[in-house]
């Protein structure tokens, strides 16, 4: 193997391990969960994003936490809860909001 080639091949290996060695960016997040109750309706898609909407909302209505955090797919922990009563589904989202 002439030198050259070999020379690249040790520099492309030692970058690519400085690489995997740098820690991933940390997500910044509410450290109380926030919940938010949707409307009923008669399929259980449509209410959790009722609930989902509901949640984006309020955190972008929180004055410690707004626009940044309100994305529900960002949330840690985020989930529903949701339960069925003559022929409605009634969701509630939670989530811990975070940012990037």
């Amino acid at each position: 193997m002439p030198a050259i080639r070999r020379s690249a091949l040790t520099v492309s290996t030692a970058l690519l391990c400085a690489a995997a060695s740098l820690p991933a960016a940390a997500a910044t997040c509410a450290e109380r969960p926030v919940t938010a109750r949707g409307d009923p309706s008669r399929f259980e898609t449509f209410a959790k994003a009722n609930a989902r909407g509901n949640w984006r909302a309020k955190v972008r209505a929180m004055p410690t936490l707004g626009a940044p955090y309100a994305n529900f797919n960002k949330a840690l922990a985020a989930d529903y809860r949701c339960s069925a009563k003559d022929g409605q589904h009634t969701c509630v989202a939670m989530g811990h909001p975070c940012r990037d």
